[in-house]
């Protein structure tokens, strides 16, 4: 049983993939994280939607870790028709891991080093970054949260077999939009090293009674900062190491 603000949380957001951003009432605010992630889970539920992988990430090397169940997640190359998204969409350039065995909730939490044995491949993935919240006022941390922290939809570029010396803090990479050069000057990950950030995904699951599927993809935050396409194109990330992953905007 969710309480009263969770069910019409959940209920606005998931109305909101398909018609007008919104502007959350002070009344459906989300009190707390916990609130934040229930409307999460239900939003997906209510839009009939199954989680196709998990997205997580934090603003800086030693931050606080959040994260969000994805829906469907769409194979290389792709396309996405703008008009499918309520108010702006923007691109990120990820790397996701894939794990090889299911993990499921347990008690004590996974650690880091037992996660990671647990990982068999990496793909570069690219984010495509929605809300259904309006922009004035901004939405408050908390309600982006619930809405999935931003996300829209995620394109995987073939998995690899993992490599633990690819440098995942700061890879080699291109990023291109309809034939020019989007790649920033500085390319990071503002968490650090994302493998980091793949414990906290598993224990937050298992927190939640979720088991972590086989072949489950994790995505772990941007190296390039948010670009929002002005037309029509072709998105095209290239990280050293992995397959390139493309989706067609139109």
């Amino acid at each position: 049983m969710h309480s009263p603000l969770v069910n019409a949380l959940a209920s606005a957001l998931a109305q909101a993939w398909t018609t007008e951003p919104i502007t959350l009432t002070p009344e459906l605010l989300p009190s707390d994280a916990d609130t934040a992630y229930a409307a999460q889970h239900l939003s997906l539920a209510l839009r009939e939607q199954t989680i196709g992988g998990w997205k997580v990430g934090a603003k800086t090397a030693d931050g606080a870790i959040q994260g969000a169940p994805l829906p469907t997640i769409l194979s290389s190359p792709a396309r996405l028709n703008r008009a499918g998204f309520s108010r702006w969409l923007g691109l990120e350039l990820e790397i996701a891991f894939r794990l090889r065995v299911a993990l499921p909730p347990r008690s004590p939490p996974y650690s880091a080093a037992e996660v990671l044995e647990n990982v068999d491949g990496v793909c570069a993935t690219i984010e495509g970054v929605a809300s259904r919240l309006n922009a004035e006022p901004p939405p408050a941390a908390l309600a982006q949260l619930a809405d999935l922290q931003n996300h829209g939809t995620l394109i995987a570029g073939a998995c690899v077999p993992y490599d633990a010396a690819l440098p995942f803090a700061a890879p080699q990479l291109s990023w291109s939009f309809d034939g020019q050069d989007i790649t920033p000057a500085t390319v990071a990950n503002p968490a650090g090293d994302p493998r980091r950030l793949l414990a906290w995904v598993v224990n937050h699951c298992s927190d939640l009674g979720l088991t972590l599927p086989a072949g489950c993809l994790i995505t772990t935050g941007s190296y390039t900062g948010i670009y929002l396409p002005g037309g029509p194109g072709e998105a095209i990330g290239s990280i050293a190491g992995l397959p390139a992953v493309r989706v067609a905007v139109f």
